[in-house]
């Protein structure tokens, strides 16, 4: 039995209430495919018959496998590669030049899915830095499964053979059984945080570096707008945004210069660019991952004291 109209019309609404991504008609294929395994492990053989059960229950957690679920999590190591070229040759070299020793760089990978990009971030910059230069990475994503996976640091062969190279993966993984796993001090410099992109930003101060790649294209305007303001409170003066390829402020947002470096281009706050209000987006739901309290410092990772404490959800909220 195919998926109900009924069905998809609330699937299509609680994504975009909870994760701002749209899923116009059409796209009933892509959620049937998507919530087929779900539907059988709780016993269902349809999709429209689990859609009822997540609708009429009071399960949160079964709600947010179903927005988990719809979320795009396609990645491989040095994706595209330039930007990590870039990084590497032009962006981190022009941040230095601004900065005393010994320095402290602050990056954040938004929409990390099971932790190519930080990962791939934190080899370029620990082959690349001087010792009087340190580093940490804030990793967010929405969905807590794949922000699992990513902090176990473990990769199948099928996984490090999308774009690792051989000479890294020698020198910053070991073999555990049939699996890849990354070895501790690459994994201390990542700090992994489920986060929404509806939300507050989850950092105090300003970062230097944020990779946004691949994830604007998903949303409406009025949500690509909110998250790029999010951006603009949060970068440094002299910060780098590194969108995707296909992706650009430009129409979007006016507070953003481009910068082109090498084949790609990057986006870098305008000095005097006004301060606004985000446009009005959907609430990211009850309990979003985002930050709703107070700001106060972590004790988690290295120098961590950029990174906000989430506030406690309410009981049986979305997280």
């Amino acid at each position: 039995m195919a998926l109900s109209a009924d069905a998809f019309a609330w699937v299509s609404d609680l994504v975009r209430r909870r994760s701002g991504i749209q899923l116009p008609g059409g796209k009933e294929y892509l959620v049937e495919s998507r919530l087929l395994p779900l539907a059988r492990e709780a016993g269902f053989t349809e999709v429209t018959g689990f859609v009822a059960r997540a609708r009429s229950s009071n399960d949160e957690i079964l709600v947010r496998r179903v927005v988990e679920a719809l979320t795009t999590n396609e990645t491989s190591w040095f994706r595209d590669n330039s930007p990590f070229v870039a990084l590497k040759q032009k962006i981190v070299p022009d941040l230095l030049a601004n900065r005393q020793r010994p320095a402290h760089l602050k990056i954040w990978s938004a929409a990390c899915s099971t932790g190519q990009e930080p990962y791939s971030l934190a080899m370029t910059l620990t082959e690349a830095l001087p010792p009087s230069v340190t580093f940490e990475i804030l990793a967010t994503d929405l969905s807590q499964e794949v922000l699992d996976r990513a902090k176990s640091g473990r990769y199948s062969q099928l996984e490090v053979n999308r774009g690792l190279p051989a000479p890294l993966m020698v020198r910053h993984f070991t073999r555990v059984g049939a699996e890849w796993e990354i070895n501790p001090d690459l994994r201390s410099k990542v700090n992994f945080r489920q986060h929404n992109l509806l939300s507050s930003p989850p950092v105090i101060g300003k970062v230097d570096v944020i990779l946004l790649r691949n994830v604007l294209i998903y949303f409406d305007m009025p949500t690509k707008q909110a998250i790029l303001n999010h951006m603009s409170r949060v970068i440094a003066d002299d910060g780098i945004l590194m969108l995707g390829a296909a992706e650009t402020t430009l129409g979007v947002d006016t507070r953003w210069d481009r910068v082109q470096i090498g084949p790609g281009s990057a986006y870098r706050k305008m000095s005097a660019a006004p301060s606004a209000a985000p446009p009005s987006v959907p609430s990211p739901g009850t309990g979003g991952a985002g930050v709703a309290g107070g700001r106060v410092p972590t004790q988690a990772g290295p120098k961590a004291g950029w990174v906000a404490k989430p506030a406690a959800a309410p009981r049986g909220a979305l997280s």
